[in-house]
């Protein structure tokens, strides 16, 4: 949840990881289901085939049901399997927790909800987008960490900047100062004083997660809260806040370690 830093200078954050408060609505695309203790958010997806099913990978829970299967029936099998959903989403999370992001030439990784390849060449130090798929040119052989997150931070930021100034004339003002934030707990924050703070590695999410945190933090100009107030204006700049919402906790467990 957010926090005041000080009274006269207001600033909400949007936390990175969290225990979901509530609920997100269970619709045909993004849900939650409760196990024991914990919320787990799923992806469900309709279709023509005749049983329900359900995957674990690095991207979490997903389902597949009949397109005529209720909520309530997709719901009972997760509950019938909960010992193997936990157990999965645990083996997953540790693997992404010894896993860190090594750079060589010919890795994946995710850019705006799809996988690109990262290509390393030598050469004068340069950065190239080429087909949607990264560059990277040294002289010589070094550490390519801090290249490789030069270049997704200076996508982040222009991306950042370009959904700013499309979303703030739908609330009425000026698009406010941008930076980037390297924050471990937070997705962005919002002060009326010095602007707005995204995380950079919002660019490895799709747009609609990257777009539901620009409303969100948008929202806190009109409302430094998160009264109803607050998410009335978030529905105005976005109405499909609360799928992009859920979406992006389910997101968060797959993020790549930096």
């Amino acid at each position: 949840m957010g926090r005041p830093s000080r009274p006269d200078s207001p600033q909400l954050e949007l936390a990175l990881f969290r225990d979901p408060a509530e609920r997100p609505p269970a619709d045909a695309r993004g849900a939650a289901v409760l196990l024991g203790e914990r919320l787990i958010p799923y992806e469900l997806r309709r279709s023509r085939r005749r049983t329900i099913g359900l995957t674990i990978d690095h991207r979490g829970l997903r389902v597949g049901a009949p397109l005529r299967a209720s909520v309530r029936e997709v719901e009972k099998l997760i509950h019938q399997h909960q010992d193997w959903v936990l157990g999965k989403l645990e083996e997953w999370r540790q693997r992404q927790i010894q896993t860190a992001v090594s750079v060589s030439d010919g890795m994946s990784l995710p850019l705006l909800g799809e996988v690109i390849s990262v290509r390393i060449t030598a050469g004068p130090a340069r950065i190239s987008w080429i087909d949607g798929h990264l560059q990277l040119c040294l002289p010589e052989a070094k550490d390519l960490r801090p290249l490789l997150e030069k270049a997704l931070k200076a996508r982040a930021r222009t991306l950042f900047a370009e959904r700013l100034d499309h979303y703030a004339p739908l609330l009425g003002v000026a698009a406010p100062p941008l930076a980037l934030s390297s924050a471990r707990t937070r997705w962005g924050s919002c002060s009326r004083v010095s602007g707005i703070r995204l995380n950079w590695r919002l660019i490895h999410f799709p747009l609609a997660v990257v777009d539901y945190v620009v409303a969100h933090e948008l929202a806190h100009l009109r409302e430094m809260n998160h009264s109803p107030r607050f998410w009335s204006v978030v529905e105005r700049l976005y109405p499909d806040y609360q799928q992009a919402r859920a979406e992006l906790k389910r997101l968060a467990q797959t993020l790549p370690r930096w």
